[in-house]
């Protein structure tokens, strides 16, 4: 039941109906009004910046419950980023695939640079379904090269790992970027990097799901996801 904390606490709706809205904004492109009308037609009523309050409280615990549950991945990493605009000024989405297209990991960044790449591949690294990459696939960004560079040095990174930056065998990753994309386009509009990062993580564990990443989740089953976020969280169905 993850950490045994209790996210619902103090909320004015059963945890029920708090999870049937993250279940559904995080997963497609719904825009918290349109969530509201649907909830109206369950005989919910609630405001769309409530839902905007629940998703800023549970995509980041939903990650976090999910994330220890992920299949492993393949050591050929396909690496890239994509771009955001938060108050008026674009930041960096790092994110990382598979061979298969399975999603490694990703991280949000202010900037774009050495220390920024290096941050990431730390990330990925520290996660319990990654492997030390055998190849990174790579664009020509300079960052990368260095990052790589330092992390072998210091033994972070497998000293014999093949940096490839070629941009037209990432097709796989600037492909999945499109699913990112459209997720967060109907959002209410990011106002900081804080209440960015928290639904992207929503987004993006979501779509590990989908990917069908855990074991015991079909993917594009929707209703065994319900059934097992529901247990997940200890909430009856």
């Amino acid at each position: 039941m993850g950490s045994g904390q209790k996210p619902f606490k103090g909320r004015q709706f059963t945890a029920a109906v708090i999870l049937w809205a993250v279940r559904w904004s995080l997963p497609f492109p719904i825009s918290y009004r349109n969530l509201e009308h649907m909830l109206a037609d369950r005989g919910v009523s609630v405001d769309h910046t409530t839902l905007y309050r629940w998703i800023q409280a549970q995509a980041p615990e939903l990650d976090k419950r999910l994330r220890p549950l992920l299949r492993m991945t393949t050591g050929s990493w396909r690496v890239d980023e994509t771009y955001i605009k938060v108050k008026g000024r674009w930041v960096y989405l790092y994110r990382t695939v598979d061979g298969h297209g399975q999603t490694i990991d990703f991280l949000l960044s202010a900037k774009r640079d050495g220390a920024s790449a290096h941050r990431f591949f730390r990330k990925a690294l520290k996660q319990a379904h990654t492997v030390n990459p055998r190849t990174l696939t790579v664009d020509k960004n300079a960052a990368y090269p260095s990052a790589t560079t330092a992390m072998k040095t210091d033994g972070e990174l497998w000293r014999f790992a093949k940096l490839r930056q070629i941009k037209s065998l990432n097709n796989i990753v600037e492909q999945d970027h499109r699913r990112i994309k459209r997720l967060v386009r109907p959002g209410l509009g990011f106002k900081s990097f804080h209440t960015t990062r928290r639904p992207i993580a929503g987004h993006e564990i979501m779509a590990m799901v989908r990917k069908g990443q855990i074991a015991a989740i079909p993917a594009d089953d929707m209703s065994s996801q319900a059934s097992f976020i529901t247990i997940l969280f200890g909430v009856a169905a």
